[in-house]
């Protein structure tokens, strides 16, 4: 097993693979990615991030330059190639290399590239709850595009991990309320409803966000409100957790300096949690 790349139509060990300086992503941050989970050598959910993908480009006004079967395809090459049964691949677009300028060039290809590399969940924090420290979000208003800049949420990941805390809640100044994580969907449970933050162009319109609300609350016969709520509202929750590729369903057991229920991951959280990994049990291992 080896970590591997792709870039140019071509597959690199890490640090092989050249960019060319005046490439937009490199520049401006103009282009868009998504991370994908490999399970028992399988892509779990690739489908939506697809569509997501594609999603991403139209907003970017980025033109479409492989099919979603050559995409497919790539991806299943690296994971062959790679010999990686249990990871993560990053693959971005972006809107290419031209002289630099802020509009858009007249002439320019997508330059698509990837990398895999082993990764599993942190299992730790699945069994015990993380915490989760309350910070402003002062990200770009167009949140539903998966871009390449990330600087508010690396800053904010940062202060997050200043404070002694796995994740980072964030909330608008502005209005003051919550709108997801750093890196994650936030999802809270008060007197049985699971509440999440509606889809709007303040949050990025998460995979697994929807297949807790499409499948996982469908068959646990939960109700779901999508809703905004101010960070005090979060604080008061019978129990919390965080959702994405990478976490899949983390329980969260406490925010800033509150501690969420009981202080341990909550019974409707652990049902979701199981209901969730059916779906992977499904798609990669059957």
């Amino acid at each position: 097993m080896k970590e591997l790349s792709f870039s140019n139509d071509h597959f690199f060990t890490p640090g092989e693979a050249q960019i060319d300086v005046e490439d937009r992503g490199y520049q401006f941050g103009d282009g868009i990615y998504e991370v994908t989970h490999v399970y028992n050598g399988r892509l779990f959910a690739f489908d939506r991030h697809l569509a997501r993908f594609r999603r991403s480009m139209r907003e970017m006004h980025i033109p479409i330059t492989y099919m979603d079967e050559e995409l497919t395809a790539i991806h299943k090459d690296i994971i062959e190639k790679s010999g990686i049964k249990n990871g993560a691949i990053y693959f971005q677009i972006t809107r290419g290399t031209a002289p630099r300028a802020f509009t858009f060039p007249g002439r320019a290809t997508p330059h698509l590239s990837m990398t895999i590399r082993e990764s599993e969940p942190n299992r730790a924090w699945q069994e015990k709850g993380i915490s989760l420290a309350l910070v402003e979000d002062i990200r770009w208003l167009r949140c539903d595009i998966k871009s390449l800049n990330l600087l508010g949420a690396v800053f904010a990941k940062e202060k997050a991990k200043a404070e002694g805390c796995e994740e980072a809640l964030l909330y608008r100044k502005d209005t003051g309320l919550v709108t997801e994580g750093a890196s994650s969907t936030f999802f809270l449970v008060k007197d049985g409803v699971l509440w999440t933050h509606p889809l709007d162009h303040l949050i990025l319109p998460g995979v697994t966000r929807a297949l807790i609300i499409e499948e996982c609350a469908k068959e646990l016969g939960l109700a779901v409100i999508e809703k905004t709520f101010t960070p005090e509202f979060a604080q008061g929750a019978d129990e919390a957790f965080e959702a994405s590729t990478s976490l899949e369903i983390t329980p969260v057991i406490k925010i800033g300096d509150k501690k969420i229920g009981s202080g341990n991951p909550g019974e409707i959280t652990k049902k979701i949690m199981a209901s969730f990994q059916k779906l992977i049990q499904k798609e990669c291992f059957s």
